[in-house]
């Protein structure tokens, strides 16, 4: 496995990564699975609003931000940042949340995981997940190394990154990569961020869903991937954070996985705002109230 020390700002694969990121790690030590060659290039650009978009994945990675050693509390948190499963929203939805997260004594992995691609997958549904099973397998097989307990290790994910954290959370049984050391899939705490939760037609983020299951997909894959219907008691307890407003991701989304998750007796916090809209990231500018208070407290009722 190739490792990239930071110790200033460098540039990898043309996007910058912030000086607090230590290390850049290959999400694979060998072939990539369900990928065929391809002329995908990778490429970043940032718009008038400052978010910095990442497209064209086709070799994932995990971006670590280590707390300082003596404040390490041995947790870990992996981010998924959302994108609509066209981009990744990588600074203000990943690297922003992970400084923030190893300030408070926390591990945290961004990861920049493949977007689905018929080009450069042989079946472009199952890419997402399988680095996302991935990037869990990598760190609770090397928690020890990094100082993290093995059974507190969560996964964090915005919009179509919080579909991706609840697929995983939802489907951790059904291993899509090759797993020989039998290391749990399953996070130990869930964070979504005005997830897209459900694929069905009138409640889902449209782009999200043609992205990853095609234009006309079939009554199976949208049960498959409609991850309020896959929950059960051993899904993780999860921390919820959404806008009255979003008009992207309508708020039933996190309303239907909160009630699931209360049916099945799973313990669940919803942080609702009659603001904000959609894409927030860390903080929600309608708002003195900030989420991340929130779920720093929520982490210590679940230990």
């Amino acid at each position: 496995m190739i490792f990239k020390n930071f110790i200033l700002l460098i540039m990898i694969s043309t996007i910058s990564v912030p000086v607090f990121a230590q290390e850049v790690i290959n999400l694979y030590d060998g072939p990539i699975p369900n990928s065929k060659a391809n002329q995908v290039v990778e490429r970043s650009h940032s718009e008038n609003d400052g978010i910095v978009r990442i497209a064209g994945v086709t070799e994932p990675e995990l971006i670590a931000f280590f707390p300082e050693r003596d404040k390490n509390i041995g947790k870990a948190a992996i981010i998924f940042p959302g994108g609509g499963y066209s981009i990744l929203a990588i600074d203000h939805e990943g690297y922003a949340v992970a400084k923030r997260l190893a300030e408070k004594g926390i591990t945290a992995f961004v990861v920049k995981y493949r977007l689905p691609s018929d080009e450069a997958m042989e079946d472009k549904s199952i890419g997402p997940l399988q680095d996302a099973q991935r990037a869990i397998q990598l760190v609770r097989g090397r928690a020890a190394e990094w100082g993290i307990d093995k059974y507190q290790i969560g996964i964090i994910g915005f919009s179509a990154g919080g579909h991706l954290a609840s697929t995983l959370g939802t489907h951790f049984e059904n291993e899509l990569i090759p797993n020989p050391d039998h290391i749990s899939f399953r996070p130990d705490f869930m964070a979504l961020l005005y997830p897209v939760i459900t694929m069905e037609k009138e409640a889902t983020h449209l782009g999200s869903r043609k992205n990853l299951l095609g234009v006309n997909p079939s009554e199976k894959q949208i049960a498959e991937f409609s991850n309020d219907k896959h929950i059960h008691a051993n899904t993780p307890p999860t921390f919820l954070v959404h806008a009255k407003d979003d008009k992207t991701v309508p708020i039933t989304n996190s309303e239907r996985f909160r009630d699931s998750l209360v049916r099945h007796h799973v313990p669940v916090k919803l942080i609702t705002y009659d603001h904000g809209g959609h894409g927030f990231g860390l903080d929600n500018q309608t708002t003195d109230d900030r989420w991340f208070d929130h779920f720093i407290q929520w982490l210590k009722t679940i230990d």
